[in-house]
């Protein structure tokens, strides 16, 4: 975080960092560069950096310069979407013939990633507890070079111990990836933990309105971030300049929506936990969630994300899904819309068979900022 920003609020830098008013005009929002290309002065002399969109675009450097601030770190990167940042991540830290520990309970898209493509370059991968510390410090190998996590997990609402993990990759020399997705930068920062490296999709809560697709990537170490930068160049998937834009709108209300998306969701796991067709419900907001504790050190609040188990099954589960009326059935989350889904057959469909199988009666919600009594009259009808 740069120093003009480290002593403001969340909320002030996440409206001020990277947004300076333009200098020809003195508009307060950022233009959108939309140019593949930039006049020189003089042969190798680049005006302000910028040569070609995909090296550097200054809509993108703005929405880069707040995911820093926002994550305390020193480089923040924009992606095409959240995998193309994965995907970054892991090209630029492993090589074939490494390995690295994944939680077993993550992303349908990240386990994709690890064992359909990276796997096929010659990186291993296992599978752990990430709650349980012990557990994940027994997954290392002599080739592990990295520890990945997600918390709260995806679709599971699993709590990892960020503090406590990055304190085994320390003494072990490996990198702690931090998927920081659910929770946002507003109700967590995982560098102030001890991550090395924090991964959003910022489809999802950092867009919060459902028409941007995006990723991000954010360090604090100087070198790392040079390398991964070398590489987002090198291989191109780059955050193009409307969406960096929409992102950079997204942010500016972020801490307000994650307020109301928390405040929302713990109104629905009451009412949840209360219905009798509901066996289980997780959210780590509830006193007993397995990483309450934890969460509520580590986190500002629990989010909005609410996954829960109905009795009947799997078919029960999706007919919850299907009546569902003002949750609207859809993959992604973190909108300002509410979302129902059935992930053994949506989101998560690619796990199916693995260690990271989801239980086919498990219903996941993303709790939106609609009036939280008229999300609990659906879901109640929904349910039946």
């Amino acid at each position: 975080m740069s120093d003009s920003h480290s002593t403001q609020s969340f909320e002030t830098v996440a409206i001020h960092a990277g947004n300076t008013a333009d200098p020809l005009t003195g508009a307060v929002v950022p233009p959108i560069y939309q140019v593949s290309t930039y006049k020189q002065d003089g042969v190798g002399g680049l005006r302000g950096g910028y040569e070609y969109s995909r090296s550097a675009n200054p809509t993108r450097t703005a929405l880069e310069e707040n995911l820093a601030a926002l994550e305390g770190g020193r480089r923040g990167l924009a992606f095409a979407s959240g995998l193309a940042a994965e995907d970054c991540l892991l090209r630029t830290l492993l090589a074939p013939g490494d390995h690295v520990v994944i939680p077993n309970d993550a992303y349908g898209g990240t386990f994709r990633l690890f064992a359909k493509v990276v796997s096929r370059w010659g990186v291993e991968w296992s599978v752990a507890d990430t709650s349980d510390p012990e557990a994940v410090r027994a997954a290392l190998t002599d080739r592990t070079k990295a520890i990945w996590v997600e918390t709260p997990s995806n679709p599971l609402l699993g709590i990892t111990d960020i503090a406590a993990v990055a304190q085994i990759a320390r003494e072990a020399g490996v990198r702690l990836v931090v998927d920081n997705t659910f929770a946002s930068p507003y109700l967590q920062q995982p560098l102030a933990l001890g991550a090395d490296v924090v991964v959003h999709s910022m489809t999802k809560y950092m867009g919060g309105h459902s028409d941007v697709v995006g990723g991000a990537l954010v360090v604090d170490d100087a070198e790392l971030g040079e390398e991964l930068a070398y590489h987002q160049n090198a291989m191109g998937a780059v955050a193009g300049p409307f969406d960096a834009w929409l992102v950079l709108r997204g942010i500016k209300t972020l801490a307000v929506r994650m307020d109301r998306h928390s405040e929302n969701a713990t109104k629905v796991t009451e009412m949840l936990t209360r219905h009798a067709r509901v066996s289980r419900v997780l959210y780590p907001g509830l006193p007993e969630h397995p990483g309450h504790e934890i969460a509520a050190k580590q986190m500002k609040a629990f989010g909005g994300m609410v996954s829960f188990q109905v009795d009947g099954g799997e078919e029960a589960a999706v007919e919850v899904c299907n009546r569902a009326k003002l949750f609207t059935l859809g993959e992604s989350l973190g909108g300002v819309e509410s979302l129902i889904e059935h992930p053994g057959r949506m989101t998560h469909a690619s796990v199916v068979g693995s260690a990271l199988e989801v239980p086919a009666d498990l219903v996941r919600l993303s709790v939106g900022i609609e009036s939280a009594d008229d999300l609990i009259a659906d879901l109640q009808q929904a349910l039946g």
